[in-house]
């Protein structure tokens, strides 16, 4: 369904304002703000421009790359989505930096061009943000999103201190973790060691590092 609502002429980035689901729609579907990310939770939404700095862009591919190496190694089944928007009509909008669908008989998500329906699919078990601007709003209003979508786990990686800070949701709550649990084995610390290193040494030293750790 396409929204009729009107846009707003000038649309406030960065912070939560209060809008209704129609609202939220015509501005995440308007071409003029393509370039942005777009949050909705609880009657808010939020507009975020699109991270362009070094260390976001640097971090989200180790990020990436650990999960994925552990899968492998592990043998399980995941499928990544990158920077996808998923979408739960009339409760919940988000477009995550990294998220993942983890498990042998989980249904992954249809290709298509349109958002990732979440009347028709489940959330995915892993939501990760990379924080170099946000930090406060990945903790605080986003955790909840997410612990009212859904997802089974949610890792906030803080790029300026070097640290994940992980959340098992459950129950509608969250508490933090420093064990994944839909990665059961993979620690925190291996996650912080990798980032640590990958500011030092090339991608391939940082995946020889986490072959020989993971196995």
């Amino acid at each position: 369904m396409v929204s009729t609502a009107p846009v707003p002429q000038k649309s406030v980035t960065d912070e939560w304002v209060q809008a209704s689901w129609d609202e939220f729609l015509a501005v995440a579907n308007s071409p003029s703000l393509e370039a942005c990310r777009f949050y909705y939770d609880n009657h808010s939404m939020r507009i975020e421009m699109v991270p362009l700095g070094s260390s976001h862009s640097q971090d989200d591919p180790v990020v990436s790359r650990v999960i994925s190496l552990f899968a492998t190694v592990k043998n399980l089944r995941i499928k990544e989505i990158g920077n996808g928007s998923f979408r739960k009509t009339g409760e919940q909008g988000c477009q995550p930096d990294i998220a993942f669908y983890i498990g042998a008989t989980v249904p992954f998500p249809p290709r298509g061009s349109a958002p990732i329906n979440l009347d028709e699919i489940n959330p995915p078990a892993l939501v990760v943000e990379i924080a170099s601007t946000t930090l406060t709003d990945d903790l605080g209003h986003k955790r909840l999103l997410y612990e009212r979508l859904g997802v089974q786990e949610y890792w906030v990686v803080d790029v300026a201190g070097g640290q994940v800070i992980a959340f098992a949701v459950a129950d509608g709550g969250s508490r933090q973790i420093r064990e994944s649990k839909v990665l059961p084995g993979l620690l925190m610390d291996v996650v912080e060691e990798a980032l640590r290193r990958s500011q030092v040494e090339d991608d391939g030293t940082v995946n020889r590092w986490l072959l020989q750790t993971l196995t």
